[in-house]
């Protein structure tokens, strides 16, 4: 349920209609936009039924969330999120660059990616300390070791982290090493790790499930908002097809569709869509052409002998190129880099 409030309420009569959501067993949440306040409230809305909330004082209107997410949804919230990540703005004019390895491998590795990635104007560092994959016996990720490696990168760079969580057990040490926790496409719908990372108070990069549909990957997000944490990134990367030519299938067409569905942040994951380096230039130029607010892209300084996706793994030289032709893009659709 949305109560719209008019621009004039005042601050008591905010609390009240507060105190009254509340004592009814609902969860609040306020949004304040430039012209309206908006008070949501949030879990059975069958509590609210003859509950005259339009006449309390300083309520415009009262409305119903259709849809079946409710703090991620735009009828929530009609401007559009933009999360401060260490004063990188996601989800505002600027596009955002996250690049660096799939997996953090060695220091040295590590900091050449680090470092080059940012002279060619990435402004976030990604890096894979613990790692899912398909089979058991492939490199699984040097976990805390990683970890330490990526937070000194941070420290020599100046640049926000991104990584990856994969077990509540693991949480305490992820989130002391990192700006973003990343939830992978594996973890999409494994909603007691969702719960956690919503009770936290960092930036939540949360990736697309291999076959999940778009209202379940923002079922995913509501899960995460639902706790109390709304700072949540969305990223599409692939989705599993009939299609053997690549990878997975880049389902750029929900760019557009999250954009008008939700407020959240949408960026795009197109070396993990296609799991070839060549392909990752036209993709990237694609994804900034429908309208998403950012690109998370591998970059690995010797990609051929990488433990992990490096067939998907730009060089750094290659990197260069790329964020070049991609700020003539951002600039066609009035963005910047």
């Amino acid at each position: 349920m949305i109560i719209v409030l008019r621009p004039d309420a005042t601050e008591e009569q905010v609390n009240h209609i507060i105190e009254k959501i509340k004592s009814l067993g609902l969860a609040v949440h306020v949004s304040k936009g430039k012209e309206r306040t908006i008070i949501g409230a949030i879990g059975d809305e069958s509590v609210l039924e003859g509950q005259p909330l339009e006449i309390l004082p300083g309520v415009e209107k009262v409305m119903p969330i259709l849809k079946p997410y409710k703090l991620v949804s735009r009828e929530f919230q009609k401007e559009d999120t933009i999360i401060d990540v260490g004063g990188v703005k996601i989800g505002g004019k600027e596009i955002q660059i996250i690049a660096g390895p799939c997996s953090i491998e060695t220091k040295g590795l590590l900091f050449d990616a680090a470092n080059s990635v940012k002279k060619a104007g990435a402004r976030l560092l990604r890096g894979g300390a613990f790692k899912p994959r398909t089979s058991p016996y492939a490199f699984q990720g040097l976990g805390e070791e990683g970890l330490k490696y990526l937070w000194d990168a941070r420290k020599e760079t100046g640049m926000p982290v991104v990584t990856e969580l994969m077990d509540p057990r693991d949480m305490d040490i992820v989130y002391q090493h990192t700006d973003v926790i990343q939830i992978g496409a594996r973890n999409m719908q494994n909603f007691r790790l969702l719960t956690e990372v919503g009770k936290m108070d960092k930036p939540v990069l949360l990736k697309r499930g291999l076959s999940a549909t778009i209202k379940e990957f923002l079922m995913s997000a509501e899960y995460v908002a639902a706790q109390g944490n709304h700072k949540i990134i969305l990223c599409e990367r692939g989705i599993r097809t009939f299609e053997t030519a690549v990878r997975n299938t880049l389902d750029l067409s929900a760019v557009p569709v999250l954009k008008e569905e939700t407020h959240l942040p949408v960026i795009v994951d197109p070396s993990h869509a296609v799991g070839r380096w060549d392909f990752v230039a036209p993709l990237s130029k694609a994804a900034i052409a429908v309208g998403a607010d950012g690109l998370m892209i591998e970059v690995h300084a010797d990609p051929e002998n990488a433990l992990c996706d490096g067939a998907q793994s730009l060089r750094p030289d290659k990197f260069v190129v790329l964020m070049k032709e991609l700020k003539k893009i951002a600039e066609a659709v009035g963005r910047t880099m």
